[in-house]
């Protein structure tokens, strides 16, 4: 009997224990990692002039006044804290500044400031406090700069491959709209040829051009017009057929004929009159 009570005691401690580990499991809870703070890297660092500024030499504040505040918001504590670059101290704020301050000058030439690595307060000031930082001055970023220049690069590809491919009629309705009434008189390889500088130049408009059912369909009535198909009246106000005269379509007010002709083309009645037109270009 006393061996029996020993077990069920035993049994009853070793449930009681393991019931306390399940409670301790649930109650631990895992705390999220602090996102880490960007390091500052120790480099040579290189800045420039934003918009059109034309003087050989700018300069830029380096002290707070009333006219060219330089405060910069320390957002962990809420306070603002006053700025001042000196060639004799460690730190931009003029709270860590002690004994004598030697002010220094920020002056970019020719719209250009390089700052070497040993440096560290003025490239603190210009790349992290300064109130005219990616207002009037930015800071060159390499890595930034080779990620545009690459799609830039890339949507060049894009527009020189959809060029090279492209049919002569759409390429003549893409280099009308550069061009004007110029095209009629150049050869296809002219065409193909202006049509691939086009699209090396500006192959953000090339892409839009082609993509544009509107621009064919442009140029398919002007092309109509040229060849006698169909006339434009003097006053530019109404179209007709080139054989008998007879009135095919009324253009909206204050509107380019051709466009309107263009946007006719894609209803009912003009689709019927594409089809015909077509056959005779």
């Amino acid at each position: 009997m006393a061996r029996l009570e020993k077990e069920v005691t035993e049994k009853y401690i070793d449930l009681e224990v393991k019931k306390e580990i399940k409670v301790e499991e649930t109650a631990t809870t895992v705390t999220p990692k602090a996102k880490p703070k960007p390091t500052w890297e120790i480099k040579d660092r290189n800045y420039y002039l934003l918009g059109n500024v034309s003087s050989l030499t700018y300069s830029i504040p380096t002290r707070h006044s009333a006219r060219y505040p330089l405060l910069w918001l320390d957002e962990e504590n809420g306070e603002q804290k006053e700025l001042r670059y000196t060639t004799n101290h460690g730190s931009s704020f003029v709270e860590d500044q002690k004994g004598e301050a030697v002010l220094g000058h920020i002056v970019f030439e020719d719209g250009a400031l390089f700052v070497p690595k040993e440096m560290q307060s003025l490239q603190k000031m210009l790349s992290l406090y300064h109130p005219f930082l990616n207002k009037r001055y930015a800071e060159f970023d390499g890595t930034a700069e080779a990620e545009d220049e690459l799609e830039d690069l890339e949507l060049e590809l894009v527009a020189m491959n959809a060029a090279k491919d492209l049919d002569i009629d759409a390429a003549e309705a893409i280099m009308r709209v550069e061009l004007g009434s110029a095209v009629s008189k150049m050869s296809s390889k002219e065409i193909k040829r202006d049509l691939m500088l086009f699209a090396k130049r500006n192959p953000a408009l090339f892409i839009e051009l082609a993509n544009d059912d509107n621009v064919q369909l442009r140029n398919f009535a002007i092309r109509a017009a040229e060849a006698g198909i169909i006339r434009l009246s003097q006053d530019q106000r109404t179209f007709h057929w080139g054989a008998n005269d007879r009135k095919l379509m009324t253009v909206p007010f204050d509107e380019n004929p051709y466009s309107a002709m263009a946007a006719f083309f894609k209803t009912d009645e003009g689709v019927e009159i594409y089809r015909s037109i077509e056959k005779k270009l």
